[in-house]
């Protein structure tokens, strides 16, 4: 056996590799690319003989580099890079640093303590497929957010008229399609009922045009407080042009949705998950793309809950006992899950029992959504390990009938 150690980065890569005993067999600096990726490969094969002899620990799980090496068969583990600099701290007391020397803490993690890391999952292309498009559909969901409130900021240093008109609902059609013609109070003013009904028609609504764009026309057109033309102007054109950003994301947002939608229905898992309560088809694609579809990756059900971060960390020294939230954790997993257990308390009786009796305990409702959370991953766990859909009387049988 041979451990490897791979410290990745844009351009380049180092490698170190070390045997069974901890000596250097090999360092070297790969191109990123092609070229870099056969250089290793050669190298390896001239200290193994088979690719299964080679373990390999990077900081990362995504990109080309890492498909090459799980599609090579090699043993690979992805160390996340706080746990490095804690080992690294181990053997480096002088807060030295290199990229050589990251590569060499790596081989070495691998070669003494795998055991204690998560073997890289080998997903289905199709599971990697979904996790890719939900990611990039909630990024860019995160994106609208951000231009929706910087576009609220901006109206209200000027244009509170526009705030009170749309309220909560900047990023509806109707707001989008009638700051783009009117971005300024000044402009605001000159608009009619006519003008607004053909804007919200443009911007696809349908019903209620008439009445909806009256009430429109008569908040924007009352007294408020007014500063400068020209500064106004400039805050106008701001506006427009976040405005016509956020029509845009809008719309790349509800192109992937339908994509995203079209590749979970393919995935043989997707049944089990829609027969979860709570969980649509949006939610399921994200904890199917996230949670992954290797059967093997998760030796038990609190490796999973684990990895959800809903199961709680116990923090205890002497006679106190802590009991907190998971910090480290997958963010977009947690998100998922705390959205899941949300939804599930309207959909299904026994999440709602479950809920009721965690707040008649004491904990908040955050604290409550959070084991309800727990709970849904175990049956969640059950579901696929015994390829059976979702049943309230399994999952929720053995709870009492009524909360405390």
């Amino acid at each position: 056996m041979i451990y490897v150690g791979i410290d990745w980065a844009e351009a380049h890569h180092d490698v170190c590799a070390v045997d069974e005993a901890g000596e250097l067999v090999m360092r070297m600096r790969i191109a990123d690319g092609l070229d870099g990726v056969a250089q290793l490969h050669a190298a390896l094969a001239e200290r193994a003989a088979t690719a299964t002899e080679v373990v390999i620990g990077i900081e990362t799980d995504r990109g080309l580099l890492v498909q090459a090496l799980v599609a090579a068969g090699y043993e690979l583990y992805a160390i996340n890079p706080f746990g490095l600099s804690r080992y690294r701290e181990r053997h480096v007391t002088s807060g030295a640093k290199s990229d050589a020397g990251d590569a060499k803490a790596l081989a070495d993690l691998v070669r003494t303590d795998r055991r204690n890391h998560r073997r890289m999952a080998g997903d289905s292309e199709l599971a990697e497929a979904v996790k890719v498009l939900a990611r990039t559909h909630q990024s860019l969901i995160w994106a609208r957010q951000r231009q929706v409130n910087a576009m609220r900021n901006a109206l209200r240093e000027f244009y509170p008229g526009a705030i009170e008109a749309f309220g909560t609902d900047l990023d509806s059609s109707d707001a989008l399609a009638v700051l783009a013609i009117a971005p300024t109070p000044e402009e605001a003013r000159t608009l009619s009922v006519p003008r607004i009904v053909r804007a919200l028609r443009a911007g696809g609504r349908e019903r209620f045009l008439e009445r909806r764009a009256r009430v429109i026309h008569d908040t924007l057109r009352r007294p408020q407080l007014g500063g400068s033309p020209v500064v106004s102007g400039g805050y106008g054109e701001s506006v427009r042009s976040m405005a016509r950003i956020v029509a845009s994301l809008a719309g790349e947002i509800a192109r992937l949705e339908d994509e995203l939608k079209a590749r979970f229905e393919q995935h043989p898992d997707a049944e089990i998950l829609r027969s979860l309560p709570g969980l649509g088809l949006i939610l399921s694609a994200r904890v199917l793309g996230e949670f992954g579809d290797d059967p093997t990756r998760y030796t038990d059900v609190r490796s999973r809950r684990c990895y959800a971060g809903s199961a709680p960390i116990t923090k205890a020294s002497g006679t106190k006992l802590v009991v907190l939230a998971r910090f480290a954790r997958n963010r977009r997993l947690a998100d998922a899950c705390y959205l899941w257990a949300f939804s599930a308390i309207s959909r299904s009786a026994g999440a709602r029992r479950y809920y009721d009796r965690q707040r008649a305990c004491g904990r908040s409702h955050h604290q409550a959504l959070r084991a309800l959370s727990n709970r849904l991953v175990g049956i969640l766990h059950g579901c696929l390990h015994h390829r059976c859909l979702y049943s309230e009387e399994i999952g929720w049988g053995s709870q009492p009938a009524a909360a405390a």
